[in-house]
């Protein structure tokens, strides 16, 4: 345990390197800065245009400016957003707040129905229920992210609140009416989430049952006179969680930027509503920021599932 936990934690650490030295690299490389719109601003002096590089510290050398934002990240400083004025990490911190409780419900409520109809496939193989609810899976994981949350858009807009996370008079009203408010705003995003993520998770969960109920020692169980309901959720199931739990790690990471389009959709002041302005505004610093939180969530809860598979199948680690 301690070698694979050794390793898994090294890959880790040199892979959130690698990947804090692209995002440096890859905003440096891009056509334009953070000075480029003032300098198009008529009446803008050249004078003006270096006073700009040299507070954003962009007169500086390629390697100083890298061993500068490395120093920075060391202190837990993300940098200034050029639009706000802001601290990037406090502006990171509350779109996170936003983002977070719309993305940890439809995400859990998607993993919870994907098992569910996964099993629910495996163990009704060829049936109609299976074929029906494939289906319906294979439909959902095919269409775009975006798609389905303009047609929830078009078909719930005059039903429920579609735009923003709070109605700006809720001020008004008590703390338990607040909540409702924002609980009937996030129900469109939510679910979005949940139809993009529940298909896929199906999708696995029924390959990976079918698989495991294949195997010799199911055979065994059921010989042995174990209950049906104790060989496919004690046995079968845990078994086939190893591709379940690679999938749900990789949603949780890529969720919060697969979040982008259904933020930008339903006006969400969140994470992905966040780094979609820094595009607009070209906003670096922001988008750096962002970029490397969400390359370093991908990568912490990759590693805490690397953990989990031990836990589950010791052999993983021979």
């Amino acid at each position: 345990m301690a070698g694979y936990l050794w390793k898994r934690t090294l890959f880790a650490l040199v892979t959130i390197f690698v990947a804090l030295t692209v995002n440096f690299v890859l905003f440096r490389v891009l056509p334009g800065d953070a000075v480029t719109r003032v300098s198009r601003v008529p009446n803008a002096s050249p004078e003006l245009r270096a006073a700009l590089e040299a507070q954003f510290g962009l007169d500086k050398p390629l390697w100083e400016q890298y061993l500068r934002y490395l120093e920075q990240l060391g202190h837990g400083n993300l940098g200034v957003s050029f639009t706000t004025r802001q601290p990037v990490l406090d502006n990171l911190m509350e779109a996170f707040g936003n983002t977070l409780p719309m993305v940890a419900t439809g995400t859990v409520i998607a993993i919870v129905l994907g098992i569910a109809v996964g099993v629910y496939g495996a163990v009704r193989r060829n049936t109609v229920g299976d074929h029906l609810s494939t289906g319906i899976a294979v439909a959902f994981y095919a269409f775009p992210t975006q798609f389905l949350g303009m047609m929830l858009l078009i078909l719930f807009a005059g039903v429920l609140p579609s735009v923003g996370m709070a109605d700006p008079f809720a001020v008004a009203l008590s703390p338990g009416e607040q909540f409702l408010d924002v609980v009937r705003h996030m129900t469109l995003p939510t679910l979005t989430l949940v139809l993009t993520l529940y298909a896929e998770n199906a999708l696995i969960v029924r390959s990976a049952m079918l698989e495991t109920l294949g195997e010799d020692y199911i055979l065994t169980a059921r010989a042995k006179g174990l209950s049906r309901r104790r060989i496919i959720w004690a046995y079968a199931l845990r078994n086939a969680a190893l591709p379940t739990i690679t999938q749900v790690a990789l949603s949780l990471g890529a969720v919060v930027s697969g979040s982008i389009l259904v933020e930008v959709i339903f006006s969400w002041p969140g994470i992905g509503r966040a780094l979609y302005d820094a595009v607009l505004q070209r906003d670096y610093p922001m988008l750096q920021g962002g970029f490397l939180a969400i390359t370093v969530t991908v990568v912490i809860l990759n590693y805490l599932a690397d953990l989990l598979y031990f836990r589950l199948d010791p052999r993983v680690g021979q």
